[in-house]
């Protein structure tokens, strides 16, 4: 059963999600990836989907961008119905998919090109983005010269160029090594911080779930339905020390248990 979660006032809302369900035609019949997903994310939020491999979770976020279509219900953005794609969301994959043949700088800047944008503004624009992460003296560098983690820097970079109020994220770090991820994180919380951008997020790991979100959003296995939604009320800004603190363990405990209830985690040998 879906539960209820606290519903943000109109003039808060972001995102609204209104019994949507998707399914997809294949060479073995149809199949539903999403059941009746009903959900409001307030503007400035960080919400975390949290689920199973195949829940519908990136299914999801490419109906928010409009990537996708709905077979069934109503997605709003900033109070704009989608169909086709949202110019005012940025998105980042779990593979930066950098052009190999265009520097850092360049590859951020093929946003702009893309919205015919003033090429000097967005230029400008870009170099701070490489300086918030760390990367100002990398902007001529190609990608193969860079590791996974600085690749995937640029391309959080490129999709914040045009100062998007939503940024969608499809497991952006679940291709990275443990210390990488754990910098990666800190970046973008450091990145929300200085914006009142909505992150709508997707990821496996329920430690980064907690640690980034207001809220997570957990995931039945397929068809996805949302289980439960979870507030998570820890102080920010958020340290990597907060992982040891005991209501970190007790929402580790609490995640834990809902997937065990789904069958999701099988503890017998």
């Amino acid at each position: 059963m879906q539960a209820s979660q606290s519903m943000p006032t109109d003039a808060e809302t972001h995102i609204s999600i209104s019994g949507v369900s998707k399914t997809f035609s294949t060479r073995n019949g149809k199949v539903q990836a999403l059941q009746d997903i009903d959900l409001t994310v307030r503007k400035g939020e960080f919400v975390s989907v949290l689920g199973p491999s195949g829940c519908g979770k990136s299914t999801l976020m490419m109906l928010l961008s409009g990537l996708e279509d709905v077979t069934a219900g109503r997605i709003t953005v900033g109070k704009k119905d989608i169909f086709g794609p949202n110019p005012d969301s940025g998105i980042v994959f779990q593979q930066d998919v950098l052009l190999e043949w265009r520097s850092a700088l360049q590859n951020i800047l093929m946003q702009a090109e893309i919205r015919k944008a003033d090429m000097g503004e967005a230029t400008l624009r870009a170099r701070e983005l490489l300086k918030m992460v760390s990367l100002q003296d990398f902007e001529n560098a190609y990608p193969k010269e860079l590791s996974g983690g600085m690749r995937q820097r640029v391309s959080i970079c490129r999709a914040l160029l045009h100062r998007p109020p939503l940024l969608l994220m499809d497991e952006p770090f679940g291709a990275l090594d443990a210390m990488t991820r754990d910098q990666l994180q800190i970046d973008l919380l450091r990145l929300c911080a200085e914006t009142d951008m909505t992150v709508f997020f997707i990821t496996h790991s329920i430690a980064e779930a907690i640690f980034l979100s207001d809220r997570v959003v957990v995931m039945s296995p397929r068809p996805g339905r949302i289980e439960r939604i979870i507030d998570i009320d820890l102080p920010r800004p958020r340290r990597l020390a907060m992982r040891e603190d005991k209501r970190f363990n007790e929402y580790t405990r609490e995640l834990t248990d809902i997937f065990k209830g789904l069958g999701v985690f099988r503890e017998e040998y």
